[in-house]
């Protein structure tokens, strides 16, 4: 996917200018809080890694809530490295899915933000985040959650549950009109169990709210963050064992 236009479905969608590259002014705030706390128990300047940093915008966020630290951003789209580039993010482009060019245990903390579910074969991500993590060093990783208390009704009502895709083209069966080319959808069981099966320990999870849930339905999505497992977006504090 390097070098011109991508040739497969999954890179031109990536490309796509009408696709979303950011997850949001207010997940961002909350990763770069929990940033700032992992933080504080490592030696500045931590090296820390935003994979498929998309437009920079939540890397940039953290940057300036944890100063000190070396940020960098990887993304493997041409339009999302420009944009973020733009915002001041020294980020590479590089395959997200494949070996990373970074060194062995040289990582404190790697940042996948809406990251995971983009991608076919999950366990060779998740098996380089720790190659690349030092022993004892972080991931931190949000994703939306199948089992959102809104998904649980629409599937018992026979609708697609939103955030899945069946298609890179359109839109079938679920709620909304944007293709986000989400591949793989977690519960918390699924995705701390994954983490776990390759040596990334689960610290803490938390529930985090989603900017397209109707306005009249924003308290009850606020209120599901005190219950991760039925929260919008999960969030997940990961240790290298």
């Amino acid at each position: 996917m390097m070098g011109g236009q991508p040739a497969s479905p999954l890179g031109r969608l990536y490309e796509d200018p009408a696709v979303p590259v950011s997850s949001g002014p207010d997940r961002a705030r909350r990763q770069a809080d929990m940033l700032a706390a992992i933080l504080a128990a490592v030696p500045a300047p931590a090296r820390i890694l935003d994979l498929g940093c998309g437009a920079g915008a939540a890397t940039q966020v953290a940057a300036a809530r944890c100063p000190g630290h070396r940020f960098a951003g990887l993304d493997w789209s041409a339009r999302s490295a420009a944009l973020a580039r733009h915002r001041g993010v020294r980020v590479v482009r590089a395959d997200v899915a494949g070996a990373l060019p970074v060194a062995s245990g040289s990582i404190d903390v790697v940042i996948m933000s809406e990251v995971i579910e983009h991608l076919v074969d999950t366990d060779a991500a998740v098996q380089e985040v720790h190659r690349v993590l030092r022993p004892g060093g972080s991931l931190l990783l949000s994703t939306p959650n199948l089992a959102a208390w809104y998904n649980r009704a629409l599937l018992a009502a026979g609708v697609q549950p939103v955030f899945s895709e069946v298609s890179l083209r359109s839109v079938h069966g679920r709620p909304g009109r944007v293709v986000a080319g989400h591949l793989r959808v977690f519960t918390r069981r699924a995705l701390t169990q994954l983490l776990a099966a390759h040596g990334l320990a689960c610290v803490r999870v938390s529930g985090a709210c989603y900017h397209d849930v109707p306005p009249a339905l924003r308290p009850l999505d606020r209120l599901a963050c005190r219950w991760p497992s039925a929260a919008s977006i999960l969030l997940v504090h990961a240790r290298r064992t």
